[in-house]
């Protein structure tokens, strides 16, 4: 079973849910995003999603949109990434997942890229572009890796739409909390609870939620219906917070941030 899979269904059986945290690969620097997977990991997180910098990310808000030009601008690239991840793998228990634009995967090759992100020590993806019409062929190829692959469905998408992605996973799907760019929120969106039991209607895979998470109490909300709770710009805002420091003294920072999240978990 892929490790998504296992992480999943041990959380399930034991009736716990899970704290995805995301990073964006390279910000402040690669040595950095090595530390904190790492200090992320001794945290409770239970999959960790590395953004692959795109300069011209999807649906994300500025906070992670700088911290991808910058990253970017110090000369990020995927194979950097995977370098990244390979040297730290081995200590690592949890998940770890590639959100990455479709377009990146499609330029350096469906198969190549997919091969490459498996050897460096990736268990997923997480497509949040990719076109419906083409996902068939990349759940296959990512099904043949032994990999999973999720797709993000919108709180607009009507139940038919959002069965048609839910097929088109593996792993998990990611259920948008609200509708708009990623950020911090106050509070968490209304109809959270409807919407993860719509497509609990149309799937069995366990469901993710992100966008605008980035409380205790948002994690404690969320997991009260989905499976994952996803916290992205909040916990990017605290890397870059403490971007002046060294990458172990920005790892303890952010993994501190991480659990005080963890405790929502449990209320």
């Amino acid at each position: 079973m892929n490790r998504i899979e296992q992480i999943f269904t041990d959380l399930r059986a034991a009736n716990r849910r899970a704290l995805m945290p995301f990073v964006t690969a390279g910000y402040p620097s690669l040595e950095t995003t090595g530390e904190i997977l790492l200090a992320l990991d001794r945290a409770g997180a239970s999959i960790c999603e590395i953004g692959i910098p795109f300069s011209d990310p999807v649906a994300d808000g500025p906070v992670i949109q700088a911290s991808m030009t910058e990253s970017l601008n110090a000369g990020c690239t995927p194979g950097g990434v995977f370098d990244c991840v390979r040297a730290v793998r081995d200590e690592l228990s949890m998940g770890l997942v590639a959100m990455v634009s479709y377009s990146i995967v499609y330029r350096m090759g469906i198969e190549s890229f997919i091969s490459d992100a498996k050897d460096a020590g990736f268990d997923g993806f997480i497509f949040p572009d990719l076109p419906l019409e083409e996902a068939d062929a990349v759940k296959a190829a990512v099904t043949e890796a032994g990999m999973t692959n999720a797709l993000l469905i919108a709180p607009t998408s009507p139940p038919d739409r959002a069965e048609q992605i839910a097929r088109a996973c593996t792993g998990f799907v990611y259920a948008v909390a609200r509708t708009g760019i990623t950020g911090e929120s106050e509070s968490v969106p209304e109809g959270l609870a409807e919407r993860v039991r719509t497509i609990r209607g149309v799937t069995d895979l366990p469901i993710a939620v992100g966008f605008g998470i980035g409380k205790p109490q948002h994690v404690a909300a969320v997991v009260e219906h989905a499976d994952a709770a996803i916290v992205g710009s909040a916990l990017v805002r605290q890397i870059g917070e403490a971007a002046d420091r060294s990458p172990r003294a920005i790892a303890e920072h952010v993994a501190a941030f991480v659990t005080e999240l963890t405790t929502g978990l449990s209320n």
